[in-house]
């Protein structure tokens, strides 16, 4: 038996049962985890290391496949649909018109409805739990916690890490750190010459390797940002954008984003216990776009498969050569030049187009061939973006090996 109280810790009273698994982190890949896995009968508890549910507000855009994956939950942090998106570089630009909508969610929104959800499931959720270390006992794991600033010890069967990219589980669990990115993102006034159904993506490769994107909210507010590599650098060329665009910040948020250079292993043995990791700890993350709400969701529920004993390496597998693809696309993009963008949005005629919008990000492989198909000039233009990475050395985290 345990005593639980909402938005409080609970405590075992006289161990706990049997086969029980403990979530290190309220993320969103680890409360879908922790859902999944009480729903298929065994125990659960979530560590959180923060005195109360209160996640960081970040405006995200995920594909429609979120909606399939969250049912209920997508319901309740969905705040706006975009229809289409505007691609701009160097004075060009291409529009792509969306089939299914992508969806805008406001992610403490998220992180309290999935909350709600893995609680529903049966999952206890702790606060003010902070994790230490790990090792094995004569079960399985032995867990060395400080809750209320008292070092407590626990007991479990399995463990999992959904403690983000600088994961603690990882660490002491003997998996290597995962490189990350500085995410800067501000809150404006929506432009009035953008649509509230619109996203903008700007591609200006002497600012950063990756791209401005500008999300709508609502009619109202609008989300800035950009992926940099190094922190101080992408914040100057952020206000610099800002100030072009005649933009003013009315809040700001930010972030440090895994990035996937080759599958993480999400399976450890500590003696008779096993430590998985999901989500940012894992660098499940489209690394193409830097999305990984969807990504972390599928190896949350393959790990929250194989920890049921159901099959889970279909799951893990396909979301493997998913990630897979976006990292060959971002290693064809990491070197673009200008020209390089500009005939990339050159090559955007109307098949092309369509392809973009018929088929989602989180399809990758498929999208990929289907653009090739129908715009074979592209595959050239990739592969010289691959040949260009491999004659450039230490840019940044994605620089192929020599």
């Amino acid at each position: 038996m345990y005593t639980t109280v909402e938005d409080d810790k609970a405590r075992p009273a006289g161990g706990w049962p049997e086969r029980n698994v403990i979530v290190v982190g309220a993320s969103a890949a680890g409360l879908f985890t922790a859902a999944n896995v009480a729903r298929g009968g065994r125990p659960v508890r979530v560590l959180e290391s923060r005195p109360r549910l209160e996640p960081a507000a970040r405006t995200l855009i995920v594909t429609d496949h979120f909606r399939s994956q969250m049912a209920v939950v997508a319901r309740q942090s969905v705040i706006n649909e975009i229809r289409r998106f505007e691609l701009f570089t160097d004075g060009r630009s291409a529009q792509i018109a969306l089939k299914k909508p992508d969806l805008i969610i406001e992610r403490s929104r998220l992180i309290a409805a999935l909350a709600r959800d893995a609680r529903h499931a049966g999952a206890s959720l702790c606060f003010d739990s902070r994790f230490l270390g790990v090792g094995a006992n004569e079960r399985g794991l032995r867990l060395e916690i400080e809750s209320g600033g008292k070092r407590e010890e626990l007991h479990a069967d399995s463990l999992v890490g959904a403690d983000g990219a600088a994961s603690r589980v990882a660490r002491a669990a003997g998996w290597p750190p995962v490189d990350t990115v500085p995410l800067v993102q501000a809150i404006v006034r929506l432009p009035k010459d953008c649509p509230p159904d619109t996203t903008r993506v700007w591609f200006v490769p002497d600012d950063t390797p990756y791209f401005y994107w500008l999300i709508p909210e609502s009619a109202e507010r609008a989300a800035l940002g950009v992926i940099g590599e190094h922190g101080r650098d992408t914040k100057r060329c952020f206000e610099n954008f800002l100030e072009k665009k005649k933009l003013d910040p009315l809040e700001w948020q930010g972030a440090r984003i895994p990035v996937y250079q080759g599958w993480v292993p999400v399976r450890r043995q500590i003696g008779k216990g096993e430590v998985y990791l999901v989500g940012d700890a894992a660098a499940q993350v489209k690394v193409s776009t830097v999305g990984g709400i969807v990504t972390g969701f599928r190896g949350a529920l393959g790990v929250a498969r194989a920890l049921l004993k159901q099959r889970s390496r279909e799951e893990l597998s396909a979301l493997r050569r998913e990630l897979g693809t976006h990292w060959m696309i971002r290693r064809a993009l990491h070197h673009f030049a200008q020209k390089d963008y500009s005939q990339l949005v050159d090559l955007l005629d109307l098949s092309a187009r369509e392809s973009l919008g018929e088929i989602h990000r989180d399809e990758s492989t498929r999208l990929l061939w289907n653009l090739v198909r129908r715009q074979p000039r592209l595959l050239l233009l990739g592969l010289r973006g691959l040949l260009m990475g491999n004659s450039i050395r230490n840019r940044g985290p994605l620089s192929p090996p020599g």
